[in-house]
């Protein structure tokens, strides 16, 4: 059973920038495609990003296109998410996902 831990969450002002990980133990992580997703207050969990299993291909939500960058390193079992130029609105909790598990989630909040 695959487990899943993020980390890397933390209060920046907007312009800032952050980078998440996402450690995965008791799986073959890199088999897994893996994905960030994110929870604002008050709205639905939304899709942010998401790698394939060896990192050969990516796809994010156009709202965070060329600002966010997705990357793993499968000798870690970690996933990244490298987030440049936050804005206010980019404040939500972030979780990551792979095999069907989720973690628990890490806060970003980003300040104007």
């Amino acid at each position: 059973q695959v487990q899943l831990a993020e980390s890397g969450g933390g209060l920046v002002q907007a312009g800032g920038s952050l980078r998440l990980s996402c450690a995965a133990s008791g799986g073959t992580f890199s088999r897994y495609a893996m994905g960030w997703f994110r929870q604002a207050p008050g709205k639905e969990r939304e899709f942010v990003a998401r790698i394939s299993w060896n990192g050969g291909s990516t796809f994010y939500a156009d709202s965070v296109k060329d600002r966010f960058t997705i990357s793993r390193d499968n000798a870690k079992n970690t996933v990244y998410l490298q987030m440049n130029r936050l804005k206010p609105e980019d404040t939500a909790v972030y979780y990551c996902k792979g095999a069907d598990v989720w973690g628990q989630g890490t806060q970003v909040t980003v300040s104007s």
